[in-house]
């Protein structure tokens, strides 16, 4: 009877083992998702193409949803060159892409971040939305292979 206690106490002990270092890898690969996120919008900030380079890998792809004109919802492609180049070309305002209530997911090398945004040149508010960030883990660490957001001008939440 001894022996099943202390058979039984020992495997407990294993699994809640395993169980933290599992929550604890996770949450440490979260932090490391969200440093990359936090690259981005520094790099931003800054105007440094690098810093934002660093964030993705080569064939990165990049997406906007909004609707146009006419109430049409158009997806529109983007370019990683074309953003890295207007990102690193002088501008009189400082691009503030305000983020809060981040979710990050991950399942194995793929990791997701939903990241409610409002996008501000200098003091003027421009947009808000959503940026949903799909990253890959590599070598080097994690790398975005892909940003879809959304725009619109009304119904963003307070305090971004």
């Amino acid at each position: 009877m001894k022996r099943i206690l202390m058979k039984s106490l020992l495997i407990s002990i294993f699994i809640v083992f395993i169980t933290s270092s599992l929550t604890f890898a996770q949450q440490n690969d979260k932090d490391l998702v969200l440093k990359q996120i936090e690259t981005l919008f520094d790099g931003m900030r800054a105007g440094d193409s690098s810093a934002v380079a660093s964030v993705f890998v080569k064939e990165a792809t990049m997406h906007s949803i909004f609707k146009n004109q006419e109430g049409e919802t158009i997806l529109n492609p983007g370019s990683l060159a074309s953003f890295k180049n207007a990102v690193g070309t002088p501008h009189d305002q400082v691009w503030d892409e305000r983020v809060a209530n981040i979710k990050i997911y991950i399942d194995g090398d793929l990791a997701v971040a939903w990241v409610p945004y409002s996008f501000y040149a200098g003091d003027n508010f421009s947009h808000c939305g959503v940026n949903s960030f799909q990253f890959m883990r590599t070598k080097s660490g994690w790398k975005s292979i892909s940003i879809v957001d959304t725009r619109r001008r009304t119904n963003c939440a307070e305090g971004l």
